[in-house]
């Protein structure tokens, strides 16, 4: 008889450890297989990081009032390299910006002191354009996608190239949506 109790002890034992176990698993299941977002590096910005080689982009971005208006390149630009830079974007049509960085240091382009203009932005604001970036020392030689921003946001008001105007915006108005559905002239 004690033999059979203490085979009954064993399985009651056996089963709330299992159980618990199925519920440890069930409850850190759910952080197993869900990705974590403090995993993932990402820029919190508008604009984009690159790393290229001993150059690191920070938040690089383009003010502009339109695709063929002036565009002023913003951001920061790290150079962890023993050797000062001189770093070269070209942009659409030709447009072309140098932008020199000290050796072990870093230009901030928000500054007014280091105004980087392209002659064209290549795109309308909300737009992503190709942006070849190049430097004379290091072989870095690459083309990143930079998003083109107006001064719809206050923030960037200030950083329109001189001579730059604000595009205006354009909405429709709902009386001028409601008349034209009105008369079927809508579409």
């Amino acid at each position: 008889m004690r033999f059979t109790a203490m085979n009954r002890a064993q399985r009651a034992k056996l089963a709330l450890t299992g159980a618990a176990l199925g519920v440890g698993l069930l409850t850190a299941g759910c952080g197993y297989i869900t990705p974590q977002q403090t995993n993932h590096q990402y820029s919190a910005s508008d604009g984009i990081r690159a790393d290229l080689g001993p150059l690191q982009l920070r938040n690089i971005l383009i003010v502009s009032s339109g695709e063929n208006e002036p565009g002023r390149v913003i951001g920061a630009v790290y150079n962890s390299s023993s050797k000062d830079v001189t770093l070269t974007l070209n942009g659409a049509e030709g447009s072309q910006t140098k932008v020199p960085v000290k050796a072990n240091a870093y230009t901030l382009l928000n500054e007014s002191t280091d105004e980087a203009i392209l002659s064209t932005s290549g795109g309308v604001p909300g737009s992503l354009v190709d942006i070849k970036v190049s430097e004379d020392g290091t072989n870095v030689n690459n083309t990143v996608k930079v998003p083109v921003v107006d001064a719809t946001l206050p923030e960037y008001k200030e950083y329109l190239p001189a001579g730059s105007t604000p595009s205006p915006s354009t909405s429709v108005s709902p009386s001028s949506t409601a008349s034209s559905a009105a008369t079927g002239t809508g579409h």
